[in-house]
């Protein structure tokens, strides 16, 4: 099986409420984002996907959304707090429902994407150079 993979980048500001760790902070990232998609079963095409569309698919999903917004846990006071100022003073936003981990991220990229790309396999969001989780449907 062939999968072919494309990065794409953002940037983000978040805290991780309840966290023990300095990411109790308010803190940002470069995220990065691979998506993933392999060949469908049986295929014979010496193609999978064409890269410029799938950069084209994620950056809409993904970028387009989350660059340079401040991400949110709407199920957390201190953080919907943040959230308003930052609203108040024009800047940009994203709420989940959820705390904005990237193991998180990589489930919701994931179902977000799904339904754009035939053959999602993975998505992986990398926090920092050498930090990722990945989502893998089923596994």
């Amino acid at each position: 099986m062939i999968t072919v993979t494309k990065t794409v980048r953002f940037d983000a500001a978040h805290v991780l409420t309840n966290h023990a760790g300095l990411c109790k902070n308010l803190h940002g990232h470069t995220y990065r984002v691979d998506v993933s998609v392999a060949q469908e079963p049986g295929s014979t095409g010496d193609m999978v996907i064409d890269f410029k569309d799938l950069k084209r698919m994620a950056a809409e999903v993904v970028c387009d959304r989350f660059d340079h917004a401040f991400i949110y846990n709407t199920e957390s006071e201190g953080e919907r707090e943040i959230a308003e100022v930052v609203e108040r003073h024009g800047m940009r936003t994203v709420a989940i429902p959820f705390r904005s981990t990237a193991e998180n991220l990589a489930r919701m990229f994931f179902s977000d994407l799904r339904a754009k790309i035939p053959g999602l396999s993975s998505v992986k969001v990398w926090e920092t150079a050498d930090s990722c989780a990945e989502y893998r449907e089923g596994e």
